[in-house]
Formats: C-alpha cells, sequence, structure tokens
C-alpha cells in the first residue's frame, strides 16, 4: 500500500493553513483553488493548523483525484472515536483520498498537554480499534521515538520545520517502504536580507516551542543558532529561498537525503491564511514542467 500511496501523492504538494479555512464565504474560492492545484500537477494538498476530514472534505469534492491530508489533527483535540468516524464518512464517499496526519501538538497550546507519547500511542490504539487502518494514517514525527512509531504503526512520517539532514535521519530509521513526506517553507526572494528576513518572521511562532528547538539541538545546532530570530545557518538550512535554480537546489536536497515527497509551504510575506496561487503557479512551472 505504501508504494501505492508514494505514487498517489507524486513527488510535490502544497501545504496551507488557507486551504482549511471554516469561512462559507471562502468555500468557492478553496474550491477554485484545489482544482487549479490539481490541474497544476501537484498531487496532495495539506492542511495546516488544526485540520481535521471535514476541511478536507470540500477540496476532495472540488477535485478528482487530488489527495487531502491533515497536517496535523491534534490527538488532544479530535477523540478516536469522532475521527474515525469522520475518517470512514469521507473514505465512503471518496476512497483513498484522503490521509489523516496526526500530532501531539505543543505544550504551550495544549492545557492536558501530558506524556506526549504515551498519548499518541493510546490515540493510534484507538483509531485501531475504531477500523482507521494503519496505511491510511501519518505521524508528524519528528524524534527518532517518533519515528519508529511512524514506521510500525502508520504509513510514515509528515516532519514539519526540518532540514534534509534530519529527513537522512528519517529515513534510516523509518527504512524505504513507509512514505516520509517532509514540509518546507518556499520563500521567492532573491534579495538574502529579505529572505531571511521572511523567514524570520515566519520562525517567531515556533522558535518557542521545545519540540522544534529540541530537534534542531539533536541535528547540530547550537543555542547561539535559536538566538535574535535564528541564525542565517538556521534559515538558510530550513528554507528553500532564492531564484529558481537555488530554490530546485534545495528541493533536490531533500529528494537526494530520502524524502519521497515534499509539502511545500510558500512564504512571501501575505498572511499565514492567504492563498498565494501566482506563487504555487511560478513553483509548479519550476517543478513540474
Amino acid at each position: 500500500m505504501t508504494t501505492a500511496l508514494k505514487e498517489t501523492v507524486g513527488r510535490y504538494g502544497i501545504w496551507s493553513v488557507g486551504l482549511r479555512s471554516e469561512d462559507p464565504d471562502r468555500r468557492g474560492e478553496l474550491a477554485e483553488a484545489a482544482a487549479e492545484l490539481e490541474e497544476l500537477g501537484y498531487g496532495a494538498v495539506w492542511l495546516g493548523g488544526n485540520s481535521s476530514a471535514a476541511n478536507a472534505a470540500p477540496l476532495i469534492e472540488a477535485t478528482s483525484k487530488l489527495t487531502v491530508g491533515t497536517s496535523i489533527q491534534s490527538i488532544w483535540q479530535h477523540e478516536p472515536d469522532a475521527a474515525a468516524t469522520a475518517f470512514g464518512d469521507l473514505e465512503s464517499a471518496h476512497p483513498g483520498r484522503f490521509l489523516l496526519g496526526l500530532g501531539v501538538s505543543h505544550a504551550k497550546r495544549v492545557e492536558q498537554y501530558a506524556r506526549p507519547y504515551s498519548a499518541l500511542v493510546g490515540h493510534l490504539d484507538g483509531l485501531d480499534a475504531a477500523g482507521v487502518p494503519a496505511d491510511r494514517r501519518l505521524l508528524a514525527a519528528l524524534g527518532p521515538k517518533s519515528l519508529r512509531l511512524a514506521r510500525d504503526r502508520a504509513a510514515g512520517s509528515i516532519p514539519y520545520l526540518v532540514t534534509p539532514e534530519h529527513t537522512a535521519h528519517a529515513r534510516e530509521i523509518l527504512g524505504e517502504a513507509p512514505l516520509l513526506a517532509p514540509e518546507l517553507g518556499v520563500i521567492p526572494e532573491t534579495d538574502p536580507a529579505r529572505a531571511r528576513a521572511l523567514a524570520r518572521e515566519f520562525l517567531e511562532i515556533y522558535l518557542p516551542l521545545p519540540n522544534y528547538t529540541n530537534n534542531f539541538l539533536r541535528h547540530g545546532f547550537t543555542e547561539d543558532d535559536l538566538s535574535d530570530g535564528g541564525s542565517d545557518r538556521l534559515v538558510d538550512a530550513l528554507f528553500a529561498w532564492g531564484d529558481d535554480t537555488a530554490i530546485r537546489a534545495k528541493i533536490d536536497a531533500f529528494f537526494e537525503a530520502g524524502a519521497d515527497h515534499l509539502a511545500l509551504q510558500v512564504l512571501d510575506g501575505e498572511p499565514r491564511d492567504a492563498l498565494p496561487r501566482k506563487a504555487w503557479r511560478d513553483l509548479a512551472t519550476v517543478l513540474l514542467g
């Protein structure tokens, strides 16, 4: 099944907070954007924030083959039985089109946060009992224990805010078969100062979160790299920025490190819930011809 999944999602997808909007006035806009992404050749859309099957359904309905996944659905805010019911309903209506991406979120954002690994294991137990197949769920795994869990009890991993070096490490733990689909921020800006400023603006909400910073420290960065909005070394490792050639080179580095698919998040200084459709088109021209 994992081989088929890799073929289904293809090499490139789009990661977006805006595409998960629940504003009824934006439903037509979201459907049109999803249909265009499918036409451009992207294989998947990954819905940012604490997303769910309900957020995925309108995009699936607006397209014919696009895969839509949550990135991520918080285990603290969705009980396994309810998640399984929503999964089953969407699966019945549109077989094989939805992937349940799961994660533990962050202690600073979840009041009941405690023993996250054990809680994730328990959540997977609940999904097993409720009939959600392991090969239709993915884990936002960063550390070794979570990556092994993604290998053993899911179809693979969808790590967020990582480097090619982390990708190589994740592939070593996962082995060959599981899907490895990192998110990668893409900044279509050739001026180094402007590109890094956009990256640091984006990083403001992530550098206070230990799940990410501990992962950076595990992979060769220092406390100095985490200060003052992030060092140039950290920024340049985490983001693809520059001209088309530089962006393509960074993307290729992830594939060379073992990624099967990249969830590309365009960062252009617009609000996070915007739909950067021109940038998505430009990126498709670079990557998909």
